[in-house]
């Protein structure tokens, strides 16, 4: 197993180096240029829709779940393992550098994040939920691929709901497990698997709209949570806030003689570490951004652009500051999970432990609820058997209980692996339909000058083909009449 191990870190450190990084990097700055710096310039916008309201059918009914939901679904992928067990291999590996340049990649893949999502919603399709859409979807209507959507919708449902959400899974018995000690017992890692596989299957057998409002409910409670915490911990050590701050910047440019990483292996440890956390480009947020009811597919990109930063900037930089504050010697530090939990019980005590298992349940199966919303859109690209959903269910709920079992390093490895090759294909697809999501945003921002709020049709792109929804009367059920121009 040893010897499998370091095969596959070894042939995934060196996809990342000399393919993914160099592209997830180029992409990511070419989208910010072509967009005028979209990420940034409408942070406001980006809050404004986020609030917006559900387009509804003749009946009342939402077309589909909202904007602020598809952001929890996005979101609830999102935090996770890599912003607390993840952030802490970053430092562990990469040092207090790594952190500068996990925030330097989600601002920059921030535009590569509004690109896909756009693309996801224009290229979405209806089903007995609301809309279903993603990367597969695009890649088949945007470029007439269906082959390359079917890869990546394969790679998906390996990285994703299979290989993720075991390390979710096996994240939380690791906290419970270690907040028993030396007192935890052999059985406890079954029970875990078993709760969380019940738990689970309780949620995803009721649809999209039940993971939706699991979601609304668990992030926010999450984020607030953790959001806490960390404060709490930064405020006993704020003497050191100045020195942790000045390390990151310091030590992202040069050789840690604390760890001893070299600059490029700190550079790719805090993207690698970056995009498994935010997502940005990756091609797994755009599965939920497609979910959502809006009336203009930019809104959506910018929602999920919202999304990057609310998992980097805010829960991201928590956890390294609860660990850079806390534990200023970093040589010989424990990677994952027990560095950031050894941090908050030295900053807090033992009594931390239950409430950080409380913060890791509701982290990891948010996180599970949302990879297997993204393996579900993906299997019914591939096919529209019962047959089928029902077995990915099966097998979605087979791997987080057994996540709780098994050691995680070879998923870790696997999962990193796979993350790469299905950050290439959905890259390669959003950079040559790059042109449309162009389009999509010119016409947003004129609207948006025009005082309106912003309401798309395919009328308004007449050269662009296989678009399904925008009609110029949107419904689920049946047509209803858009308000056209609205003035705000």
């Amino acid at each position: 197993m040893d010897a499998v191990n370091e095969w596959l870190l070894t042939w995934g450190d060196n996809l990342w180096t000399w393919i993914v990084l160099p592209v997830v990097i180029a992409l990511g700055l070419y989208f910010t240029l072509r967009s005028g710096v979209v990420q940034f310039r409408m942070i406001p916008e980006m809050f404004r829709t986020l609030g917006d309201r559900t387009p509804r059918t003749e009946s009342g009914e939402p077309q589909s779940v909202s904007a602020f939901q598809a952001f929890t679904i996005s979101a609830a992928s999102r935090v996770g393992v890599g912003n607390i067990a993840g952030v802490g291999t970053a430092i562990a590996i990469g040092g207090p550098g790594a952190i500068f340049w996990m925030w330097l990649m989600a601002f920059i893949g921030g535009a590569s994040s509004f690109i896909e999502s756009s693309l996801a919603q224009l290229y979405k399709t209806r089903d007995k939920d609301g809309f279903l859409g993603g990367p597969a979807y695009y890649m088949q209507r945007g470029l007439g691929a269906r082959w390359m959507g079917i890869l990546f919708a394969v790679i998906l449902i390996i990285c994703f709901p299979i290989a993720f959400s075991s390390l979710q899974a096996n994240t939380i018995q690791a906290t419970i497990k270690g907040s028993f000690g030396d007192d935890a017992v052999a059985w406890l890692p079954w029970v875990t698997g078993a709760a969380l596989a019940v738990l689970m299957a309780l949620v995803i057998f009721g649809g999209v709209r039940r993971i939706a409002s699991v979601t609304q409910t668990l992030v926010p409670l999450m984020a607030l949570l953790y959001l806490l915490l960390g404060l709490v911990i930064v405020a006993i050590h704020i003497e050191r806030v100045p020195e942790v701050f000045a390390s990151i910047f310091t030590q992202a440019f040069g050789p840690n003689e604390v760890v001893g990483a070299t600059l490029g292996y700190i550079i790719l440890t805090g993207i690698k570490r970056g995009m498994f956390s935010n997502e940005a480009g990756l091609g797994s947020a755009p599965n939920a951004g497609a979910s959502a009811a809006v009336t203009h597919p930019v809104k959506q990109g910018l929602v999920q652009t919202l999304g990057v930063y609310f998992d980097t900037f805010l829960v991201c930089s928590i956890t390294a500051f609860i660990i850079l504050v806390s534990v200023p010697d970093l040589a010989g530090a424990e990677r994952g999970i027990g560095l950031t939990q050894g941090a908050i019980v030295d900053g807090l005590g033992q009594w931390a432990n239950v409430l950080l298992v409380v913060i890791i349940f509701l982290l990891a199966f948010s996180s599970i609820l949302g990879n297997y919303y993204y393996g579900q859109s993906n299997i019914e690209f591939i096919t529209k058997s019962s047959a089928a959903l029902l077995t990915y269910r099966l097998v979605a709920i087979a791997a987080v209980f057994l996540g709780a079992l098994v050691s995680a390093d070879v998923v870790w490895n696997f999962a990193d692996g796979a993350m790469g090759f299905m950050a290439i294909v959905n890259l390669v697809a959003i950079a040559l339909l790059s042109g449309v999501a162009f389009k999509l945003l010119k016409d947003y921002n004129e609207q948006r000058r025009a005082g309106l709020d912003p309401v798309f049709t395919r009328a308004r792109l007449p050269e662009v083909k296989n678009i399904e929804v925008w009609e110029d009367e949107l419904s689920v059920t049946g047509p209803i009449p858009v308000q056209k121009g609205r003035r705000r």
